[in-house]
């Protein structure tokens, strides 16, 4: 199962859905327009993209090209202008505030750079949080497990303030695990991090992908950390501009420095 999810990385196409496999996320057609008339940003000017499971995909581009759009879209924390996004094989894009809450809450799980845990909470009481949103009883059983797999089963009892920064992000990794997601939205979880603790917090989420199955969406300014992914997608004035397998930190920069050319950044 694993070396076919793999498999599935490398045919990862940014214009043709194929939806003969289940896809993790797929977008099809999918703009987002602000505004109207002479002043409208278009945000996104029709994404399509299919990721099956198992995968790990970074999404980079210049300021401006889209990516928190494409990320807020993709999880259901904004709507299309026209379009679809399916997650987990079911159609988000309609779905009224209260089921897509539901869904986020259920199927989903999200890193953020700023780590987003309550300090009031222990340890083990934020890992458990998605599970209490959802109306579903808490496991702890299930919350001593992601702890261990994140290498915290010791820190259970103790509050994130008691925690340093690359450990805060380690409880957030086996809070967006605990629920076993459908996808793991990773919005720059790197970037409040040094670089050695980026890179430990890096080898979690690829062996969330190799060895817990999980798929994981990230966006990031930082060709270190796109490098832990199987796939880089680049967005350029809300289009998918190129997309490089298995690159080194050295060959995605480059390839980030032609989108951030004068001739780039003018039409962003």
């Amino acid at each position: 199962m694993r070396l076919r999810n793999r498999q599935h990385n490398r045919r990862i196409d940014t214009t043709v859905v194929d939806s003969s496999y289940d896809c993790a996320v797929e977008l099809r057609g999918v703009r987002r327009q602000y505004g109207r008339g002479a002043g409208a940003v278009h945000a996104l000017r029709g994404i399509d993209l299919a990721l099956p499971h198992g995968s790990f995909t970074a999404v980079m581009g210049p300021s401006g090209s889209g990516k928190s759009t494409f990320l807020q879209c993709a999880a259901g924390l904004d709507r299309p202008t026209e379009g679809s996004v399916r997650l987990g094989g079911t159609e988000i894009t309609n779905l009224s505030e209260n089921k897509l809450t539901e869904l986020r809450r259920s199927r989903l799980g999200f890193v953020f750079q700023a780590f987003n845990l309550l300090p009031s909470l222990t340890v083990e009481q934020n890992v458990l949080l998605p599970m209490r949103l959802a109306g579903r009883r808490a496991d702890r059983r299930q919350a001593a497990t992601v702890l261990a797999q994140v290498g915290l089963a010791d820190k259970a009892q103790r509050r994130p303030g008691q925690l340093s920064g690359g450990q805060q992000q380690r409880v957030a990794i086996a809070r967006a695990l605990v629920t076993s997601p459908d996808v793991i939205f990773a919005d720059e979880p790197t970037g409040a991090l040094d670089s050695r603790t980026a890179a430990e917090v890096l080898g979690l989420l690829r062996h969330a992908v190799d060895s817990l199955g999980a798929t994981i969406t990230m966006v990031t300014h930082d060709p270190v950390a796109a490098a832990a992914a199987d796939c880089v997608l680049f967005l350029a004035n809300g289009s998918f501009a190129d997309r490089l397998d298995g690159a080194t930190s050295q060959q995605i920069a480059a390839r980030m420095t032609t989108l951030t050319a004068p001739s780039m950044t003018g039409a962003a």
